[in-house]
């Protein structure tokens, strides 16, 4: 009975982990979109320290 519910559990997360919501290479693009982003922000605020 034990070894029937394990199994079940184990079908069942290993078909969740098959899913992503959206292709592989979007993650690459959506942090290298996020990081550039955060670049720029970095990079307007160089200066700031140098004025007093």
């Amino acid at each position: 009975m034990m070894h029937a519910l394990v199994a079940q559990a184990a079908q069942q997360t290993e078909e969740a982990h098959g899913q992503l919501p959206m292709p592989p290479v979007a993650f690459g693009i959506v942090a290298l979109c996020v990081l550039a982003m955060m670049l720029i922000a970095t990079m307007a605020f160089r200066s700031v320290g140098t004025r007093h």
